[in-house]
């Protein structure tokens, strides 16, 4: 697709190949929180393991509240490119574990933009930036994670809705999850997360055209991941996923389970609703 005037993408795709590091010690405080956000219990003393994707939690950039654009991002141009769409939305991401953090350790994190592509989809421009993070935790490999971020245009004014997807199967197996605003709250606060349309739900609704708070991707990919983790009784060795449409908050999601050979396909739906987010978890 030729790049437009307010849209230079091999501009854009100068960010390719940009680093950013940053370093935290994971505490037993931290590990505490995200366990009661999450409504589980495990061990919070130095040394134990620490729950998968902790690390969300973890050296995440530090901007300035002033700093901040209208919908709670940092503003744009630094380690990400300065993508000119108004929505930006985690899409999907892949891990591959290596390591599990020890609570009392530091994590460090390199980030590497690894690609910016333009697509057009059926309400507009699509632009995708991939991101590669490498984690180490106590100076040993933690784990690689794949991180796909989409910009947006805003729909055009007339656009047709489009038909819905059909209602998500029942997994094999099945937990029901509650995605009040008090968790997505919580969950925003301990991954430093700004973004408004979490916690925000006058602008959500009036400004994003939302009918309610959106549910976290990564929130849904680490409630699968674990769940795929006490069905099997061992973390996955890979984890990927991806968001086919959003979950509002208040609603109750279900995290639905099935075997796929030694692996376990996995989704988040609401009850009567479309497939929100698929993953595949293998070990």
């Amino acid at each position: 697709m030729p790049a437009t005037p307010d849209f230079d993408l091999d501009h854009l795709r100068g960010w390719i190949g940009r680093e950013e590091h940053a370093s935290e010690p994971l505490t037993p405080n931290l590990v505490a929180r995200l366990y009661a956000t999450l409504d589980r219990e495990g061990p919070t003393g130095e040394g134990a393991e620490a729950p998968l994707l902790v690390h969300h939690c973890l050296c995440q950039p530090t901007a300035p509240t002033a700093a901040l654009g209208p919908d709670g991002h940092p503003q744009r141009g630094g380690f990400l490119p300065p993508v000119p769409l108004p929505r930006r939305m985690w899409a999907g991401g892949a891990f591959t574990f290596r390591t599990a953090p020890r609570i009392g350790e530091t994590v460090t994190r390199r980030s590497v933009v690894e690609d910016v592509t333009l697509k057009q989809g059926r309400s507009g421009r699509l632009c995708f930036v991939t991101v590669t993070h490498h984690f180490r935790s106590g100076g040993r490999d933690m784990l690689t994670e794949r991180q796909d971020i989409v910009y947006r245009d805003e729909p055009p004014a007339g656009t047709a809705p489009a038909a819905p997807p059909p209602p998500a199967p029942a997994g094999a197996q099945q937990r029901r999850i509650d995605t009040a605003p008090a968790r997505l709250f919580r969950y925003s606060a301990l991954t430093f997360n700004s973004h408004r349309i979490h916690y925000d739900a006058p602008y959500t609704t009036a400004e994003e055209g939302y009918p309610g708070l959106v549910v976290h991707g990564p929130l849904q990919a680490m409630l699968l991941v674990h769940y795929a983790a006490d069905l099997r009784g061992a973390a996955p060795a890979r984890f990927r996923f991806r968001s086919l449409s959003p979950v509002f908050g208040g609603a109750t999601l279900l995290l639905n389970a099935r075997a796929s050979g030694d692996a376990l396909d996995l989704w988040t739906a609401c009850p009567e609703g479309p497939v929100a987010m698929e993953a595949r978890a293998e070990w």
